[in-house]
């Protein structure tokens, strides 16, 4: 079984919990609050400066040029494409400004830097690959059951449902597999958590759109 295969099947009771979570629940049924949505987007949008950072450090860390290449082309995917449809987005919902990073986010984003710089190229890797490969997955989820002929939410749906980025996907994992058949058995279990706690951050970014989760003083 391969690195991905087993990691995924672990990964399981997190990603059923995404999926069951309101938010996901609320825009395929085109019933999510719009207010939410919004603290979503914004949140997303400072996450991405992030994650393209990220991707390009691991970029300047992998040893094959193909595998380098495709972690510079995911950096400017997040930075740049994703950031014009973000600004899209701001347009249509009509928000101002991103605002400040909340608690979900800035964990989020301070363990992946903190990963990258402190961590093996590999475990790098796997804690990046759960915004891909959970992205598609609950984008695929959504267009499959989407119950509303007008969801509000179906340029978002079909941005992560797409062919475009489902490809993105499987050549992150495939090149997240090859890392770790190269590694040892103790660099793939550090792979293997750096995953599923990155899988949690996705969950607890989903629940913090949902409950709107601000700095708040004491």
């Amino acid at each position: 079984m391969k690195w991905s295969e087993a990691t995924w099947q672990e990964s399981q009771a997190i990603y059923s919990a995404i999926i069951n979570l309101p938010f996901i629940q609320e825009m395929t049924a085109g019933t999510l609050e719009v207010t939410k949505f919004q603290f979503y987007l914004k949140q997303d949008a400072l996450y991405l400066t992030y994650f393209g950072s990220v991707l390009a450090a691991i970029a300047a860390k992998l040893a094959d040029p193909k595998h380098a290449l495709a972690y510079l082309g995911y950096a400017e995917q997040a930075i740049v494409v994703e950031r014009v449809l973000h600004e899209s987005f701001f347009k249509q919902y009509a928000i101002a400004d991103y605002g400040e990073m909340q608690p979900s986010c800035h964990h989020y984003c301070h363990y992946l830097r903190a990963v990258v710089g402190f961590e093996s190229v590999e475990v790098a890797a796997a804690a990046t690959l759960p915004c891909f490969w959970i992205y598609g997955e609950v984008g695929r989820y959504i267009k499959d059951r989407v119950q509303q002929p007008n969801n509000p939410y179906q340029a978002w749906v079909d941005t992560y449902a797409a062919a475009d980025f489902n490809t993105s996907v499987t050549e992150a994992i495939a090149i997240c597999d090859a890392l770790a058949e190269n590694a040892s058995e103790a660099t793939r279990e550090q792979m293997t958590k750096a995953f599923l706690r990155a899988a949690y951050f996705e969950y607890d970014f989903w629940l913090a759109a949902q409950t709107q989760v601000s700095w708040t003083p004491l």
